[in-house]
């Protein structure tokens, strides 16, 4: 019988010829452009231009990747951390990855050489016609092996290889955007629950002292001292505060259903923590934001822009290579008997060996056109590169400059609630000096009450723009 030793000796015999093939195609050339990387040529700067220049709230130091860390906060920890594990984008974009990476594996599977393997019994019958008819029956039996070898002299399998790997690399780059998304988004959705509980605070504290207002002017209205207006302006006052909680309840609710989606949860699953939270998320420090040069390395939306560039460009040499011809190299051993129990036999063994050129000759116009389909992708996704890369310096810029600008209004927000603090004591003083009357203390407390909650919302929107600078400056990806 033809035996598994027969098929390895085969394989072996072939091996020289491959390895020789191989440094052949090694030494030739590939057809196409060759895959220049913009990266350093892009318009990087090495510090972002006025933001950070001009506001004492930035680090020169880079953003760490696990940058919600910095909040200290173990809460927000664990929700991002289980976000991590199990939001369904990030799901997705790493089965995309993991398809992606099995068509890398297909593709560098072209340079291996094909082994095929045939066995088969054919029986057949001739007639002879001489003095009388004659019929001969015959039964050949016959097994092979074969190898094949595609010597890649103009580069069609380099070029396809080079192409897959960067569209896995992409691939990969846009699980790290997926997922500094949904970082920032849990972190976001964490820190607007929070926010909008401590705003629920200001309301509920604003509304018990309107409520303690109106039962005072009930009681001066009905000692004498007040009036019917007064009462009317006080009830109107406490309404109002009432009208507002409802609405920040709302809101707050729709923040902890979004943080329980983000978190692979159903909605109503959202975690105690952020429901119970009534602190804002803030940063006793100076945000990290690193430079300009960082940013282009640091972006993951970059590092896929490039990588789509490295495969728009591999694909020109692969149409390219369409007007080259396909050599390869290829051989076989078996052996056909008359018999089952003759095959192996020295004397009835079988061989070839040889190359084989294929060119079929192309339609000229179509692969000229082919050709200049991927020279135009390959024009589109260098102008995606450096629109990305502009983009992502106008939203570092932005959100250096929004950040900055509303710290300041925290500032200012903060001296106008002190002052307003300060008017609400001195009105309550001239008031029970009979200096003043009700209306206007009313009106007092009604503007500090205003005060206090523009305050809450500057700070909640303060706690969002870090969030959004952080993403900007690509943090959120690597090894939490």
């Amino acid at each position: 019988m033809f035996e598994h030793s027969t098929i390895a000796a085969t394989i072996a015999a072939l091996r020289p010829a491959v390895a020789a093939c191989v440094l052949l195609c090694a030494s030739g050339c590939a057809v196409g452009p060759d895959f220049v990387s913009p990266m350093p040529q892009a318009p990087a700067q090495t510090a972002f231009s006025n933001s950070a220049s001009q506001h004492d709230v930035f680090a020169a130091a880079p953003p760490p990747a696990a940058w919600w860390k910095l909040y200290e906060d173990p809460a927000l920890d664990a929700i991002v951390g289980e976000a991590l594990a199990a939001n369904t984008d990030l799901r997705v974009a790493a089965a995309n990855l993991a398809r992606a990476s099995a068509v890398l594996r297909e593709a560098r599977g072209g340079r291996l050489p094909s082994i095929t393997a045939d066995a088969g019994v054919t029986k057949s019958r001739q007639n002879f016609f001489l003095d009388e008819p004659i019929a001969v029956e015959n039964t050949v039996y016959n097994v092979s092996v074969g190898a094949s070898y595609q010597l890649d002299f103009f580069g069609r399998v380099r070029r396809a290889i080079e192409a897959t790997r960067a569209n896995a690399e992409a691939t990969e780059a846009a699980l790290h955007v997926a997922q500094i998304s949904v970082v920032a988004q849990t972190a976001g959705a964490y820190a607007e629950a929070c926010a909008y509980g401590a705003q629920l605070g200001v309301a509920e504290n604003n509304l018990a002292l309107q409520t303690r207002s109106l039962e005072l002017t009930e009681q001066l209205r009905d000692a004498g001292r007040g009036t019917a207006l007064d009462v009317s302006s006080a009830s109107a006052a406490a309404a109002q505060s009432r009208a507002l909680i409802p609405s920040l309840r709302a809101q707050r609710d729709a923040a902890l259903y979004s943080l329980a989606v983000l978190m692979g949860r159903a909605p109503a699953d959202y975690p105690a923590e952020a429901a119970n939270c009534n602190t804002l998320v803030t940063l006793a420090q100076k945000l990290p934001v690193g430079d300009g040069a960082a940013l282009l390395q640091r972006r993951p939306d970059l590092r896929q822009a490039e990588r789509e560039l490295a495969a728009a460009t591999a694909r020109v040499g692969i149409a390219t290579a369409e007007f080259y011809p396909s050599v390869s190299l290829g051989g076989s051993v078996g052996s056909a008997a008359l018999s089952a129990n003759a095959l192996g036999d020295s004397n009835t063994k079988v061989w070839s060996f040889g190359p084989l050129l294929s060119w079929t000759f192309p339609n000229v116009i179509g692969t000229r056109a082919r050709v200049a389909q991927t020279e135009a992708d390959l024009d589109a996704a260098t102008a995606r590169f450096d629109g990305a890369w502009l983009n992502a310096l106008r939203e570092t810029e932005s959100a250096l400059s929004a950040y900055a600008n509303e710290l300041e209004r925290v500032a200012a927000l903060r001296e106008a609630r002190t002052f307003s603090a300060d008017a609400v004591n001195l009105a309550n003083l001239r008031f029970n000096a009979g200096q003043q009357s009700f209306l206007d203390v009313l009106q007092v407390e009604l503007t500090s009450t205003q005060a206090e909650m523009a305050l809450a919302q500057s700070e909640a929107r303060l706690a969002a723009l870090q969030i959004d600078l952080f993403l900007a400056l690509g943090g959120g990806w690597g090894n939490p």
